[in-house]
């Protein structure tokens, strides 16, 4: 069977230790037995994972980086097996993290990822060229009234997309269903005044037997897109969703409960593997990521590593839209277009918010600023 392979960093001082830890990944990750006693024949040659490769880090964590490759009888035709077999008890060890993998031509094929992508978002927008353009609905604790209120708002200004907060679920002050008929209906309202096309992405994030309740209300009830996230309700989800051909709605994930995956250089994954690669095999549309400079900690290094991992070619599986956000200010734009160009959907909530006498003109301002060159 053809093989896919995942590069590992390993914490480790010499190439001894490094091709000693390469193999503990190897017989973890797939037989999960001493290596003496692995079956002859068929396991030893096709489950047991095979190191192809390993040499030194290239940057300040010094170390080794191992390549291995993994058989795709490993995983059967199962997304969860497939990732159990890229990170599964490995990830429980201290320095050990996932930097990027190799896919084979049959991952691609069962796991197809983003049914619309950058390519496809940037269609149903209208927005051909350019960066496009996202805001939110905040804070939790509004009525619907009022988050339909600031919804028509956005996109009389010409947002391209208005999305729930991650934190609006299904309050009292804002029940699910009622917020997502409210901010539909004011959303399409806007547009007919407008001529825009401006689209209600609402969170669908909830209990394992709502989440794909929810997604369906929401394309029966006219939304454009859905927002969920992977960390909270599982990475199979939006798979399951971009996989199925009557669902047909673009995925926006949210990196909500996810961020210890990410966040030490010596565990977890990589940020353009976790941001770019992983949302892509899951089927997602665009990623949402906290931008540098923000109020969190991600450095500008590791934001364009997200964007590359995002576009980076991967065969059959579509490039996807990275969505820079958190502490995004008018102040700092021209920061971010210098750092990314037309290449993202540029996420502005609080910002925008702060201009509540005329909230309209202040999305034009930031459309301005994003979408023309110096």
């Amino acid at each position: 069977m053809a093989r896919f392979s995942v590069t590992y960093w390993i914490g480790v001082e010499t190439e001894a230790e490094a091709h000693a830890r390469a193999l503990e990944i190897a017989v973890e990750q797939t037989v999960e037995i001493p290596r003496d006693i692995v079956p002859a024949g068929y396991v030893e040659d096709e489950i047991l994972g095979r190191i192809e490769a390993v040499h030194p880090g290239a940057d300040e964590r010094g170390g080794f980086l191992a390549e291995i490759s993994y058989s795709e009888d490993d995983i059967g035709d199962d997304f969860l097996q497939f990732l159990n077999i890229v990170f599964g008890n490995s990830s429980i060890r201290r320095d050990t993290r996932v930097e990027t993998m190799t896919l084979s031509l049959g991952i691609e094929d069962l796991f197809p990822g983003p049914r619309f992508g950058t390519q496809g978002i940037r269609e149903r927008s209208g927005v051909s060229q350019g960066p496009i353009l996202m805001s939110a609905l905040k804070p939790v604790g509004l009525s619907t009234a009022e988050l339909a209120g600031l919804a028509r708002q956005f996109a009389l200004g010409g947002m391209d997309y208005v999305k729930d907060d991650h934190g609006l679920a299904n309050q009292k002050t804002s029940p699910f269903a009622e917020r997502l008929k409210a901010c539909t209906d004011a959303i399409g309202d806007a547009n007919v005044k407008t001529g825009f096309a401006t689209t209600y992405v609402p969170n669908i994030t909830g209990p394992a037997d709502q989440t794909f309740e929810r997604a369906w209300m929401a394309k029966e009830m006219g939304a454009g897109g859905v927002m969920l996230a992977p960390s909270l309700v599982g990475f199979d989800v939006s798979r399951t969703l971009a996989a199925d051909p009557n669902f047909a709605l673009p995925i926006v994930s949210h990196p909500t409960f996810g961020g210890t995956n990410v966040i030490t250089p010596t565990t977890g994954f990589s940020h353009r593997f976790f941001y770019g690669i992983l949302q892509r095999l899951m089927g997602v549309d665009a990623v949402i990521y906290p931008n540098f400079g923000g109020r969190f900690s991600f450095s500008r290094d590791e934001c364009l590593s997200i964007v590359d991992g995002c576009a980076t070619d991967l065969g059959k599986l579509k490039p996807i839209l990275p969505a820079p956000g958190g502490g995004m200010t008018f102040a700092r734009l021209p920061e971010m277009r210098d750092a990314y160009g037309d290449t993202v959907m540029y996420l502005v909530g609080g910002a925008l918010l702060r201009e509540k006498a005329d909230i309209p003109a202040a999305c034009r301002t930031l459309a301005d600023a994003v979408r023309t060159r110096s």
